[in-house]
């Protein structure tokens, strides 16, 4: 296994134009290729390991999901859901209730995020807290 060298350095500035130009071709690639490869994993999943097999691989796709979701709505939830000083949301590597349950331990939550986590509590009880750090992915084994 090859490791990148990790450093401190500030990240080096990037052209506004890349990003929105990458955006822009993941969106349709996305848009062209998501639904055949959503299609051929669960039968692949199904056929492979059965329905714990799909529900795996809807685990991997919701967690997925919800990363992105605390990536595009991070200033939205910094504004209503947490307090000056508060957790922040927006970790490409976190979901949003991971960053919920960082801000319940902290009492950083407002009024409105209360809410949302009370909401979550009577689906899953103790659902922010169990979330912090929940999914650390293991390494696929070589079949």
């Amino acid at each position: 296994m090859i490791l990148k060298k990790q450093d401190c350095k500030k990240d080096k500035k990037t052209n506004p134009f890349i990003g929105i130009l990458l955006f822009l071709i993941s969106i349709v690639l996305t848009l062209l290729t998501g639904p055949l490869g959503l299609v051929y994993g669960i039968f692949q999943q199904l056929f492979t390991k059965g329905v714990r097999g799909v529900g795996e691989f809807c685990l991997e796709m919701a967690i997925s999901v919800d990363q992105l979701g605390n990536v595009i709505m991070q200033h939205l939830f910094n504004l209503l859901w947490i307090k000056e000083g508060g957790y922040k949301f927006g970790n490409r590597d976190e979901t949003i209730s991971s960053a919920l349950g960082k801000n319940k331990q902290l009492d950083t939550l407002t009024g409105f995020g209360k809410a949302i986590d009370k909401i979550l509590d009577i689906i899953d009880p103790n659902h922010s807290l169990n979330s912090i750090d929940y999914y650390i992915q293991p390494p696929k084994k070589e079949s």
